[in-house]
């Protein structure tokens, strides 16, 4: 009685793995079939949550902003030294929304900056102390932010929208000689960038927003390395003189956003 007793719980066990072993096999060839997704799953619910998401932010999204606004433009270096800044700087841009964390930026920006030169320089031998120079900057950009995820943050810190700003631009440059009119004006532009952090409350959302944001630029400015402001030797009653306009720039800049 027990040797039968052994046998059949041997063939049942046997019959089991047989079952199991060809469910197995059956599973690998239909994962190895010429045209099976093995990652089927994973990409009907990955599909499924961008869906979700894109619904999510065509209802509560922003799509498109006009920003208007003014604030301040200084320098380091050098061209701080020489430059005194005639607030406010102005500002104009469009924003368009990729995502709830992405956006591209276009816009332009305006200020001027006034150097007194109470001596004869390098560059205007013989036109005596220039007095007041007057630079008028117009930059235009085009950037990238990206508004970081305060979803576990808190609402106050929500409701600020936090972001970096990376921007690519071009410095336009114009040069007057306010106590000197016949000398021509001084024109020219160069390359920059800027990075930066800034902050949007909403007045009303999804419609209307205050915005607030800190960059910091570094341009090549064609007139980076000039010593045409040098103070000419020999000239010893004067107090001021640059032996080159070397510098970055800082900005700081309030918007009032028009959203869409």
């Amino acid at each position: 009685m027990k040797p039968l007793i052994a046998f059949l719980i041997l063939l049942t066990s046997w019959s089991a793995y047989s079952q199991s072993n060809d469910q197995i096999m059956q599973e690998l060839e239909d994962d190895l079939t010429p045209g099976s997704d093995i990652f089927s799953d994973f990409n009907e619910d990955l599909e499924s949550a961008q869906v979700l998401e894109d619904e999510r932010f065509y209802r509560y999204g922003r799509f498109f902003s006009v920003n208007l606004g003014g604030g301040f433009t200084t320098f380091t270096g050098n061209r701080g030294k020489a430059y005194d800044d005639n607030h406010p700087t102005f500002h104009l841009s469009n924003t368009y929304f990729l995502d709830f964390q992405k956006a591209i930026l276009l816009g332009l920006e305006y200020s001027k900056h006034t150097m007194i030169l109470d001596t004869v320089v390098n560059g205007y031998p013989t036109q005596g102390p220039l007095g007041a120079v007057v630079t008028d900057f117009t930059r235009v950009f085009v950037g990238y932010k990206y508004y970081i995820d305060t979803t576990d943050l808190g609402t106050a810190v929500t409701y600020s929208n936090p972001h970096f700003i990376g921007r690519l631009e071009y410095w336009y440059q114009t040069t007057t000689f306010l106590d000197k009119p016949s000398l021509p004006k001084d024109k020219g532009g160069g390359l920059g960038s800027g990075l930066g952090f800034g902050l949007e409350f909403p007045i009303e959302l999804r419609q209307s927003y205050i915005s607030v944001e800190a960059l910091y630029h570094v341009v090549n400015f064609y007139d980076k390395y000039t010593q045409d402001y040098r103070q000419k030797p020999g000239d010893t009653n004067s107090t001021y003189g640059y032996d080159d306009l070397a510098g970055n720039v800082i900005s700081l800049v309030f918007t009032y956003n028009f959203t869409w």
